[in-house]
């Protein structure tokens, strides 16, 4: 959960002052020559399509078969975090966020235009035909679909990975550590960390910048406001005022509050126009469409029209591989930040296959629609309506009864959707520039959402937006190069990590001891209170951790015992350049497992139905096993025990 906000500032220098300047610098250059500007970076876009599709592709291609094969791989059981730890968020809250910062309000814009745009002019064939209509459902599923989640959820997966599992700070840098090591608090990492504020607040500012345009738009459209380039600024520092009280009120009151708000709206919109329209005829269609878009999406993945060379290509598929990836520093580290006590297995399936599931339902309802309108209701002056790209959504649901209803939710829905991404952008702007760190104090939480609304309004006002949309567009490229690198590490850092779990020796049993049965049955019957667990721990665990200690000495091998209220008793032997040895015992308290055991004699000092355990803990977490009443010998031996099972582990890993 979020932590609580720390009252001094808690900045990185060399993340924070070397982004606010190259950011400044980049948006002055861009809007002092908005159209060279426009220029420069559409050729450099149309460039890149040229000669790097295939590499784009590829990538993507990596990450979808990298998702797929954790997640039915041994190593899908491993947890983000600590092996004892659990999920920070249910799951309604959770997919919430997910969902709002992965896609948000562009699936309000394209859920009608992009199926619609696809069935009128599709990349091959005739447009307009029935064809067309089930290619352009399932093109539009392939750029919004499993690809689009799989991109973010791998770069989400590493960073979470290496911040909860290892404890490295959640920032971008982080990813690289299996490549550089300990340079990542250098100036290599300050520099990728810089390029993931750069790139945040540039994609976050156009998305913003344009999408005021559409709120102003909906406005007029509803409301008669005027659209005038004042007034869209005066609606992004709005939306910015009310991004600031989500950032301010924190991750559980304000972003997960407004996060849910939005799925209830866009569940509710979803309903309302599936049973306005043909609703028989909407789930038939989205059921085959799905079905056809699983069959071919390894082939449309991969198609690159190498011998039917096209501009849909460039302006559609590679498009959306890039503006994906230019957002993955932004999702990844948002979605790792809510992800914290996930399986790997269990998070993969859930950023991946349940939005994608969704996403699908929502793009054969909306989209179906509108190909139903213009292919069997005659209504073609739809298709001309979906080119006006302010007003295509509102246009459209002119032809659903209860239109104004409909409107509204929208217009309503884009609001929440903007002022989500812009509070969850803020939150991680934060972090990249505080070590990753996310209780800093309300103000410098706050001084981020004033950058996104400064930017986005001196590019509305200097007609930069563009140039900056195909400048972020770009920069894909080297991230996705640096990307496969980062994921090269991961999987080093992770093969080693299912090594450890294999890595189990087989301990003689000892000698049985009648009395040692009796003794144990009844340590099961003791509730102890938490006085009597930390007794236990420094009369009992913390000798016997000092008697291992000291035979430890006899071979040279380095260690230290510490007795801490808050850690329990620790014992640290250390490898050197090998991953180190951790065993404590904690206590933990637990509801009692029969609440009739309170009425019983030896349980009369338990408050509140729940007791005490002494619980051993290692390096991966907690290993629900407790020791309370266990003799010193005892403990000596489960620490070798499983000291014997670290060495066997470093003995895999190497040889």
């Amino acid at each position: 959960m979020t932590r609580s906000a720390r009252s001094e500032f808690s900045i990185d220098p060399a993340v924070f002052y070397p982004a606010l300047v190259l950011l400044a610098i980049g948006v002055v250059a861009v809007v002092t020559m908005p159209g060279d500007g426009v220029a420069v970076f559409a050729d450099l876009q149309a460039a890149i399509v040229q000669a790097a599709s295939w590499f784009y592709v590829l990538v993507i291609a990596l990450m979808a078969v990298m998702v797929l094969v954790l997640s039915v791989s041994r190593y899908g059981d491993i947890k983000l975090g600590p092996d004892h730890i659990e999920p920070d968020y249910g799951f309604l809250s959770w997919f919430s966020m997910l969902f709002a910062a992965g896609v948000g309000v562009g699936l309000l814009f394209y859920g009608v235009a992009e199926p619609v745009l696809h069935f009128l002019s599709p990349p091959v064939g005739e447009g307009g035909t029935e064809a067309a209509a089930a290619g352009g459902m399932q093109l539009t599923y392939l750029h919004w679909g499993f690809n689009a989640w799989a991109t973010y959820a791998a770069v989400a997966m590493v960073l979470a990975y290496f911040s909860y599992r290892h404890n490295l700070p959640l920032t971008l840098r982080s990813a690289f550590y299996p490549l550089i090591g300990d340079r990542i608090y250098g100036p290599i990492g300050a520099s990728v960390d810089v390029f993931a504020v750069i790139c945040t607040t540039c994609g976050i500012s156009v998305s913003l910048g344009l999408g005021v345009l559409q709120i102003n738009t909906g406005l007029n459209y509803l409301f008669g406001v005027a659209i005038d380039a004042w007034i869209q600024v005066l609606l992004i520092f709005a939306t910015m005022a009310v991004a600031t009280v989500s950032v301010i009120m924190g991750l559980d009151s304000g972003i997960k509050r407004l996060s849910e708000i939005n799925t209830v709206l866009a569940v509710s919109l979803l309903l309302l126009i599936l049973f306005a329209g043909p609703t028989a005829l909407l789930l038939s269609g989205t059921l085959q469409n799905f079905g056809g878009y699983i069959a071919s999406v390894v082939p449309r993945t991969f198609d690159l029209y190498v011998y039917a060379p096209t501009n849909w290509l460039g302006d559609w598929t590679i498009f959306y591989w890039g503006w994906w990836i230019s957002w993955t520093p932004f999702v990844g580290i948002f979605v790792a930040r809510i992800s914290r006590g996930r399986t790997i297995r269990e998070f993969l399936i859930g950023v991946t296959v349940v939005p994608t599931l969704f996403v699908c339902l929502w793009l054969g309802v909306l989209g179906g629609s509108g190909i139903d309108l213009i292919l069997n209701q005659g209504v073609t002056e739809l298709g001309d309506a979906i080119l006006d790209n302010d007003l295509r959504l509102f246009r459209f649901l002119e032809f659903l009864p209860a239109t104004e209803l409909l409107s509204m939710i929208c217009l309503g829905m884009i609001v929440i959707f903007f002022v989500t991404s812009a509070d969850s952008g803020a939150m991680v702007l934060n972090m990249l520039s505080a070590h990753g760190r996310d209780d800093t104090p309300a103000l410098q939480r706050s001084i981020w959402t004033l950058v996104i609304a400064i930017t986005a309004s001196v590019l509305l006002l200097g007609g930069g937006l563009q140039a900056l949309q195909a400048a972020t567009i770009a920069s894909a490229l080297p991230f996705a190069i640096a990307l496969l690198g980062a994921f090269w590490g991961f999987a080093k850092s992770i093969r080693v990590d299912g090594a450890k779990r294999q890595a189990v020796s087989t301990p003689a049993p000892p000698p049985a001891q009648a009395q040692q049965w009796r003794e144990r049955l009844n340590n099961l019957f003791e509730y102890p209170a938490d006085s009597a667990v930390r007794a236990f721990q420094k009369n009992t665990v913390v000798p016997a951790m000092q008697a291992f200690t000291a035979e430890l000495a006899g071979h040279g091998v380095d260690a230290v015992v510490v007795n801490e209220a808050d850690q329990g008793a620790r014992l640290e032997v250390y490898h050197g350049n090998e991953v180190d040895f951790v065993y404590a015992v904690q206590e933990r308290s637990h509801s009692l497992p029969d609440a009739s055991i309170a009425a019983k004699d030896q349980v009369d000092a338990i408050v509140d139905g729940s007791f005490s355990r002494a619980e051993v803990h290692l390096a991966e977490g907690g290993q629900d096993y407790d020791v309370m009443g266990w003799s010193e010998e005892q403990i000596i031996v489960d620490i070798l025990n499983q000291y014997e099972d670290h060495l066997h582990f470093l003995h895999t890993v190497r040889s």
